[in-house]
């Protein structure tokens, strides 16, 4: 069974940073040649928007363009945990953070293609 656990979420005042976790336990992305690791947000009455990815084929990452600069994804495969350090966070980053994983994906920030997600964790940044 696969578990997708995130933690780190907080409330910062804009510009500040937070890292946030996402333990896995019954997955491993790199097991899959096409598999990826993502993160995405769901503000208040928005759709969920996919963050950040990580994929199997070449290590590639891919951030979507409101994070690039600002935020960075990466991957510890001892401890199968995926993480996501958010620097000069503003109040547009606040929301709802989940971690996802994919067995396969063609397009690492579209949400449905993701088979397993987290159940979140709460980023609010206050002006």
């Amino acid at each position: 069974q696969v578990q997708l656990m995130e933690s780190g979420g907080g409330s910062v005042q804009a510009g500040g940073s937070l890292r946030l976790a996402c333990a896995a336990s019954g997955y491993t992305y790199s097991s899959y040649s096409m598999g990826c690791m993502g993160w995405f947000r769901q503000a208040p009455g928005k759709e969920r928007e996919g963050v950040s990815a990580i994929c199997t084929r070449g290590g590639s990452t891919v951030y979507d363009n409101s994070v690039k600069g600002r935020f960075t994804i990466a991957q510890d495969s001892a401890k199968n945990t995926l993480y996501l350090q958010m620097n000069s966070l503003k109040p547009d980053d606040t929301g709802m953070y989940y971690c996802a994983a994919s067995r396969f994906s063609w397009s690492p920030l579209d949400n449905s293609e993701y088979n397993y997600w987290g159940q979140g964790t709460q980023v609010t940044v206050s002006s």
